[in-house]
């Protein structure tokens, strides 16, 4: 495995923190047995992509020098 990617694209990373904050809120009282953490994961990877999508997008538009 010789590709990279940034942390915020993984999957494992993002279901990782969708359990420990389930089970955080778990162990504040707050009821999460009927939450679906592979499809809240998902979902949380799609907005983290378009979100980054769009500030790349900005980011160049308000650029103020030529890309080499």
């Amino acid at each position: 495995m010789n590709a990279t990617k940034p942390w915020y694209l993984s999957r494992t990373i993002w279901a990782s923190m969708v359990t420990i904050v389930a089970a955080s809120a778990s162990m504040l009282g707050y009821p999460v047995g009927d939450v679906d953490s592979s499809a809240i994961s998902e979902g949380l990877l799609e907005a983290i992509t378009a979100i980054s999508g769009l500030i790349a997008l900005f980011g160049r538009v308000r650029a103020r020098s030529r890309i080499h």
